[in-house]
């Protein structure tokens, strides 16, 4: 890669995008966590009973205390936090890198999410496992089969998976993760596209009430799209299902979504593919839209008090 190349990787403009939706992100994901912590459940548990959201909720802190809907927040606040990073950064780098001054269109921020979001994948599953892990651990299951792990933190997570499992166990449902870079791809694509036509004919900043509602929309339509393989990729995480290899391991983790896929519309039906989409979108929307004005406003005042115009790629 020449020096030109790379001065416009690294770049000041991309620093700013990714910090801001680093801690948009981390901040949004904290007020809404007890709804993250629901959806996983209905995602794992299949024979939990309650179906909705704030029955779900009430049953884990009746039974597990008060605080449980915030089990595992801090590895969750970990992997979000370095994963928004890489995706930001890597998402306006490419723009800048690629685009150098060309107008966007819905299918360049596709093919944009969809590169960032493989880097993403490939450099933070291991932090997602890990924090799967830890956010279940303790949990009250209906499902007996599942078996109880015991963590004291991240590093002993890291360590206990590499030796028990190997450490190709930390990639755990990297194959549906890969497939599931559309989702942020598709986000991306339609906020990107609903900003250009708020913006058409002037360039003015959006209200708070447009971005959020923007960011809600598009999170909405890439979640539900996406949801089954999201369910999937949550039960390969937390390592409790066993199927035989192939010594093709893209042949094999085909297989294995195949294989839970179908499962799971056999015992409960199509409609088991979209088991606890309710507090996944409740969750999710309010999170992604939250998180999208905070970045919106934290980029904007960086580049205000800085005394930086905000280049044309980020519009």
């Amino acid at each position: 890669m020449s020096s030109e190349k790379l001065a416009e990787v690294f770049t000041y403009e991309s620093l700013v995008h990714a910090v801001a939706g680093a801690v948009g992100s981390v901040t949004a994901m904290t007020v809404f966590f007890p709804l993250d912590t629901a959806r996983l459940r209905l995602q794992v548990d299949e024979k939990r009973k309650a179906r909705s959201t704030p029955a779900v909720l009430a049953e884990i802190i009746k039974e597990e205390g008060l605080l449980a809907p915030y089990r595992g927040w801090f590895p969750v606040i970990c992997s979000l936090c370095c994963s928004n990073f890489v995706y930001f950064y890597c998402f306006h780098s490419l723009k800048a890198t690629w685009l150098r001054g060309q107008s966007s269109t819905p299918g360049r921020d596709l093919l944009l999410g969809i590169a960032a979001g493989v880097v993403n994948v490939l450099v933070t599953t291991p932090l997602w496992v890990v924090n799967t892990r830890l956010k279940l651990q303790g949990a009250k299951f209906r499902n007996t089969d599942i078996r109880p792990t015991h963590y004291t933190g991240i590093i002993d997570a890291f360590s206990k998976i590499v030796r028990d499992e190997g450490a190709v166990a930390l990639w755990n449902g990297t194959f549906p993760s890969l497939l599931l870079v559309l989702n942020p791809a598709i986000q991306f694509m339609i906020y990107e596209g609903l900003k250009r036509q708020l913006r058409r004919g002037v360039h003015r900043e959006l209200s708070s009430l447009e971005v959020f509602f923007i960011g809600a929309i598009a999170k909405a339509i890439a979640t539900t799209v996406t949801y089954p393989l999201q369910t999937v990729q949550s039960i390969l995480r937390f390592g409790q299902h066993r199927q035989p290899t192939e010594r093709s391991r893209i042949l094999s983790s085909l297989r294995n979504v195949m294989y839970l896929l179908l499962n799971r519309v056999r015992k409960n039906g199509i409609l088991g593919l979209f088991k606890g989409l309710e507090a996944k979108l409740l969750q999710t929307v309010l999170t992604a839209a939250l998180m999208f004005l905070l970045y919106e406003k934290i980029a904007s005042s960086t580049f205000r008090v800085m005394g930086v115009r905000r280049p044309a790629s980020s519009r």
